[in-house]
């Protein structure tokens, strides 16, 4: 494997322009952006279309993490429809999927109480494993680059390359050796363009550069939105006499109000460890909830902390989630590429299930490049390659029959009757009509316009941290295992710094340091005007 740079792209214009300085370009058929799990399926199925024909078909997979698997958060439940059409014999090759799930739980949380709950078919377990999913991606990317696939990780991409016709040429890769303030060190070395016929955005939920290409080529259409949620996670090793390998549990309620749309899960793996956390989401309205203190009180539930008792947390994470399903779709390909993955939405919420439709996207997507490249011989002469044929694939697959049953569920929770009118549409949904009404429940509003101003709410009193079962932050965001060098360049800039302190703080009382789960924005006293924030 190959390292380019370690450091994101930042979202302003650096104090040097580095950008007239000459690079290096490698062409290639296919680039990829993002080296999760569809990314890497569909570099592996381009290479195995390749060699099953006895043809060339060069393919390049950039990924921003330092190795492959480490953006990814361990602790899934996967279904293994999408590897086995990869790798019929992926037990033999030591896939490391090594715990089955095998039973499932449905719980209503009250403040001290559990209650059963029936569990809906569509969330039904058998035949899935319970894995390390950063274990799974690392060992998608040495069958990757055994296949062929150049492999870059500590790669970010930085800039998408546009012919004048508008159509996509490929990616840039991130400056190395560049300091804070944007100004080249003595180790500058300039990115790398990085050309292809076709390029694959498969940088997972809100990707950067994608979210660029959609505003650019209008791939969404006029009013329609993207919805989120965050997950927040932790891996513990347990008491093994609590320990209950292949047990699958997800939870609805506490700590949440019957407003907010969120659950808990607890994944019972392999090696007395325990993977648990609790999806929040960000359509909530009390500008006061933390959903990382929200994560904490769910630990601190009886039905939590019993299992947790005298063990220890090994890992800490958090990852925003597409939530928007059907409704929320952009278009899948534009001129020289497509959307994969995450990027695209490809999430079932209710299942809390994506990397089986991030990996099959990218077969799809795949099997359209290889006809278009290799088959039909396009792409040759620059002309932009135009992958209709993956829309049209994915339209016919079981990615879109499954998020087309469960359209309606997600939706549901915005009704008067918030959680409660959510769980009695989604039963009756999941479990008899599976989809089948002549309609389809649009979301209400974008996330942040859900959010309602600080008077119209009482500030919410989380309980301190007792360092045993709850942490505080900062302790916690030790547990990342993420390094950040003091002079590099920070990745999250803001647009317009006035608004926080205009807008966000006296009308929101700034829901931002207690939205972000790493603790990175922060309002702090302003020396040049005493008694005011910054």
């Amino acid at each position: 494997m190959r390292a380019f740079s370690t450091t994101r792209s930042a979202q302003v214009e650096p104090t040097v322009d580095l950008k007239s300085e000459p690079r290096e370009v490698m062409d290639y058929d296919v680039v990829i952006v993002g080296g999760g799990p569809a990314g890497l399926a569909a570099g592996i199925r381009l290479k195995q279309q390749a060699a099953k024909e006895d043809k060339e078909i060069n393919v390049v997979v950039v990924e921003k993490g330092g190795e492959i698997g480490a953006h990814t958060l361990s602790g899934a439940c996967i279904e293994t429809g999408p590897l086995e059409e990869l790798f019929p014999d992926w037990k033999e090759q030591g896939a490391p999927l090594n715990q089955p799930a095998l039973h499932d739980q449905m719980k209503l949380l009250t403040a001290k109480h559990a209650f059963p709950l029936p569990h809906p078919p569509q969330m039904n377990n058998e035949g899935n494993y319970i894995v390390s999913l950063s274990n799974v991606v690392k060992w998608l990317g040495e069958k990757a680059e055994e296949l062929g696939v150049d492999v870059f990780p500590g790669t970010a991409a930085s800039d998408i390359i546009f012919a004048p016709d508008g159509s996509v040429h490929g990616i840039v890769t991130n400056d190395a050796g560049v300091d804070k303030g944007f100004k080249p060190k003595e180790s500058y070395t300039p990115g790398i363009e990085l050309r292809g016929k076709v390029t694959l955005f498969a940088e997972g939920c809100h990707g950067s550069l994608t979210k660029g290409l959609i505003r650019k080529l209008k791939l969404r259409e006029e009013g329609q939105f993207q919805t989120y949620g965050l997950g927040i996670k932790e891996v513990w090793e347990v008491d093994p006499a609590k320990h209950s390998p292949g047990d699958v549990i997800h939870t609805m309620g506490y700590p949440l109000n019957y407003s907010t749309y969120g659950g808990g899960f607890i994944y019972h793996m392999e090696d007395n460890k325990v993977s648990l956390g609790l999806v929040v989401g960000l359509d909530y309205q009390n500008p006061y909830l933390s959903p990382y203190k929200e994560f904490q009180r769910f630990k601190a539930h009886p039905f939590v902390t019993n299992l947790l008792k005298g063990g220890r947390v090994l890992s800490y994470g958090a990852r925003a989630l597409v939530e928007g399903g059907l409704q929320s779709l952009p278009k899948l390909f534009f001129p020289g590429g497509a959307l994969i993955g995450d990027t695209a939405g490809f999430l079932n919420v209710p299942k809390i299930k994506g990397t089986h439709n991030a990996m099959k996207s990218g077969i799809l997507a795949a099997d359209s490049a290889y006809k278009a490249i290799v088959t039909e011989n396009k792409g040759q002469d620059g002309t932009p390659i135009v992958m209709a044929d993956y829309e049209e694939a994915f339209k016919a697959s079981s990615i879109y029959q499954e998020l087309y049953e469960v359209r309606n569920v997600r939706p549901s929770f915005h009704s008067p009757l918030g959680m409660w009118g959510g769980m009695m549409w989604s039963g009756l949904d999941t479990m008899f009509l599976k989809g089948r009404v002549p309609f389809t429940f649009q979301h209400a509003h974008p996330d942040h316009a859900m959010l309602q101003p600080a008077a119209m709410h009482q500030p919410i009193d989380y309980p301190k941290p007792d360092n045993k079962i709850t942490f505080d932050l900062l302790t916690s965001v030790s547990r990342t295992g993420t390094n950040h060098a003091e002079d590099q360049p920070v990745h999250l800039r803001l647009k317009d710094s006035t608004v926080e302190v205009k807008e966000n703080l006296p009308l929101y009382a700034g829901p931002e340091q207690r939205f972000c789960p790493a603790g990175v924005y922060e309002y702090v006293d302003d020396e040049a005007n005493p008694g005011k924030k910054r």
